[in-house]
């Protein structure tokens, strides 16, 4: 995600010489000095040059990766989290102290379509986060797709539920699609092509139209006809059940990654 995240800042939002990396792996580095960034293996007085902080880190290490970063940290520095689970209230006293928390914190969930610039990402503001910080957050994450702002972290979890972890349940249905071509008799180049091009088509027309995704079904099912047949067979395996329970289990384990990690 932070080499997503680079590809929409450098040349749009910033130069690469602005971006400073901090990474313990030396090829990952390379890659980053390749692109004109500087970058170290550990936390170091170069940050305290940066008003912008971007944790792209495992929840596992955050606390860690924290307490590194935190001598360096001074009062306009805006931090920004894209770690899963770990709420702002754990990001703040670890920045700060729990007596007195630093609550210049935007915590915020993108989606790998950030790759291609065509990401969406939920995002909440902790209280010390000014008017000017929100734009900019906006602008930075803007870069690689459409923003979102939420109003707490359980809304953050939600978020994580449906477009962080939701790319995945995209390409689960495209490969289910393709498959299911393939075992119709059409060649695995077709299967995918028909599959790719009609989710495309069918997201972009529900982006596009002002009517609901349940008059657009309704429009394409005929009674009686294929559309038909097949919608209930997914109504008889209760795909929407399926679909509920699944983000469920996404929100509630983004929620236990808060309790195990903030």
């Amino acid at each position: 995600m932070a080499t997503a995240l680079a590809s929409g800042l450098i040349g749009k939002r910033c130069a690469a010489s602005d971006i400073h990396v901090i990474d313990p792996d030396e090829p990952t580095r390379d890659r980053w000095v390749e692109q004109g960034a500087s970058a170290a293996h550990a936390a170091d007085a170069l940050l305290s040059e940066r008003r912008v902080w971007f944790f792209a880190v495992k929840p596992q290490v955050m606390a860690e990766v924290v307490r590194q970063c935190r001598p360096y940290l001074r009062p306009d520095t805006l931090i920004i989290s894209i770690a899963a689970g770990i709420p702002g209230s754990a990001l703040s006293a670890w920045l700060g102290s729990p007596e007195q928390p630093y609550d210049r914190v935007v915590r915020c969930m993108p989606n790998t379509p950030a790759l291609i610039g065509c990401g969406i990402t939920g995002m909440v503001a902790l209280p010390g986060v000014s008017h000017e910080d929100r734009l900019c957050a906006e602008q930075l994450l803007g870069a690689v797709g459409q923003i979102v702002w939420v109003k707490d972290d359980a809304a953050i979890d939600a978020v994580t539920a449906i477009s962080g972890s939701g790319p995945a349940y995209v390409f689960l249905f495209l490969e289910s699609l393709i498959d299911a071509a393939v075992q119709l008799g059409l060649s695995a180049d077709q299967a995918r092509e028909l599959a790719l091009a009609t989710l495309n088509g069918a997201t972009q027309l529900a982006s596009l139209s002002p009517d609901s995704p349940a008059v657009l079904r309704e429009r394409v099912t005929s009674p009686g006809g294929t559309t038909a047949a097949a919608l209930a067979v997914f109504e008889v395996q209760s795909f929407k059940r399926i679909i509920a329970l699944a983000t469920e289990a996404a929100a509630r384990r983004a929620g236990e990654l808060a309790r195990e990690f903030g």
